[in-house]
């Protein structure tokens, strides 16, 4: 067998080929968090909360997501398989605790992969205008045109057609993506600092905390990705130790990444006119450069995002429902592979396919997915954080290659501060809070976990927790289907 085929574990079932690297892991979480958002949503942000509000908030999100990637590479580390959190969970809360924490973030990567569906012609639109083309229908006042929704459409069969192919592929595209990002991101540094206004920065903060609360609350959609890293662990050959730490660099970069849109933004246009501004990041660039050329070069730029996003989410997403079937979860379905490829062929179709009606809902639909998605996320963060601190508790001789907070107990203060933290970031979208959210985003939320109890309810109870929940699971299954 060669090293790029895939395996059977002692459990029976087949495993994944390692054949990402250092490199190719960091580009997965780092590209899935650099989406479409930091195009679309920094002249909202801006106009919410004012350029120095609007770093404050992203700071703090940002100190949030480093503190719950702590406890991911503490995990990931100690348990490099596919799936992360739904390993992670099982081992310490067991079965229905893991589905719930699996399809919670399963329903975050599924918004986001729907997002850049819509995202896709929203933004070939500004390079291409005019290109909507055959009325079908009105949606929340946007017009939904055949030709617009089938761009979105045949970006969605090439990124699921690359994902099928092999994981290797997947990151070679990421990395090219990647790289041409970073391209524009020093392009528009260096844009600021030789035509940039600090004048038109101003104003710093916006009255009240709402604002800044407005762009905390996208948090969870800014920063989800850097848990695509656990989800490939099974399949990258490096030292666990290591990918566990690219989880927080990922986080970190990100957060470098968002201030440094902000600011770039925020000094190329006066407020006012970025208030009024198509896509104000692309705008901005143009205004630096004086080049409406410069403004579509950004546009690629948000296409490069798209695209690194769409592959790395439906990447973790499809690893996440391959592994649920996998441990007799989901229908056994889901846990086939390509019999060439050697990829989660059929979870890859289902989340693809998933993905491709979103366009068909119109641009209105981008609002609404970020917000839907973002609680769902934020029951798995909260979740693997508990986890962390029961497996300190239960299993304190258990194999840690990265131990966070070293040999004392600081890695417990770490888990406290997390569970706190994400359970006070789920607070904010209730009703009556100040980013609570709209009815829209919590029908598409509880469609998802409706579809969820209908699974929910077969995975098998009274299972206890531990390093072999996943066995007895599986017995349970198996002599389910004699």
């Amino acid at each position: 067998m060669s090293k790029t085929q895939n395996s059977t574990s002692p459990h029976g079932y087949t495993t994944l080929a390692k054949t990402l690297g250092n490199w190719d892991a960091l580009a997965l979480g780092f590209g899935a968090m650099i989406g479409f958002g930091w195009v679309v949503l920094t002249g909202g942000w801006l106009s919410n909360a004012g350029t120095l509000g609007a770093m404050v908030a992203i700071m703090v999100g940002g100190g949030i997501m480093a503190v719950v990637g702590l406890t991911y590479a503490e995990l990931t580390a100690s348990m490099p398989k596919a799936g992360g959190e739904h390993n992670f969970i099982l081992r310490a809360l067991g079965p229905r605790p893991s589905f719930i924490g699996s399809w919670a973030i399963t329903g975050g990567y599924v918004t986001i992969v729907a997002f850049e569906a819509v995202a896709f012609p929203r933004t070939v639109e500004y390079i291409f205008p005019g290109m909507s083309r055959i009325p079908l229908w009105t949606v929340a006042g946007f017009e939904v045109n055949l030709t617009w929704a089938l761009v979105g459409v045949a970006a969605g069969l090439f990124i699921t057609w690359i994902n099928v192919r092999g994981v290797k592929q997947a990151s070679v595209v990421q990395t090219f993506t990647v790289l041409f990002l970073l391209a524009v991101g020093a392009m528009m540094i260096f844009g600021s600092v030789t035509s940039g206004e600090a004048s038109n920065m101003e104003p710093w903060f916006t009255p009240g905390m709402s604002g800044f609360f407005a762009v905390l609350v996208a948090v969870p959609f800014l920063f989800i990705g850097f848990d695509v890293i656990p989800q490939s662990a099974e399949e990258v050959k490096i030292p666990s130790r290591q990918i566990g730490k690219l989880v927080v660099v990922s986080v970190l970069m990100a957060t470098v990444w968002y201030i440094m849109v902000v600011l770039t933004t925020s000094s190329a246009m006066p407020a006012s006119e970025l208030a009024n501004a198509d896509i104000a990041t692309a705008d901005a660039f143009g205004a630096l450069f004086n080049s409406q050329i410069m403004a579509k070069i950004l546009i690629a730029g948000g296409i490069a995002g798209i695209l690194t996003s769409w592959n790395s989410l439906l990447l973790g997403a499809s690893r996440l429902v391959f592994s649920l079937a996998r441990s007799g979860m989901l229908p056994q379905w889901f846990a086939r592979v390509h019999p060439k490829y050697q990829t989660p062929s059929n979870a890859l179709i289902f989340i693809g396919g998933i993905s491709l009606l979103a366009p068909f809902f119109g641009a209105e639909m981008l609002g609404w997915l970020v917000d839907s998605g973002a609680p769902s996320i934020i029951i798995a963060y909260f979740l693997v954080s508990v986890t962390f601190l029961l497996l300190r508790r239960r299993e304190p001789n258990m194999s840690r290659p990265l131990r966070i907070g070293g040999r004392g107990r600081f890695g417990e203060v770490i888990g406290w501060i997390s569970v706190l933290l994400t359970a006070a970031l789920f607070s904010l979208y209730m009703p009556g809070m100040p980013a609570s959210l709209s009815w829209e985003p919590w029908l598409i939320f509880a469609l998802w976990w409706v579809l969820g109890a209908v699974y929910f309810v077969k995975v098998p109870g009274g299972i206890p927790a531990g390093e072999d929940a996943e066995e007895k699971v599986l017995q349970i299954v198996r002599a389910r289907r004699k």
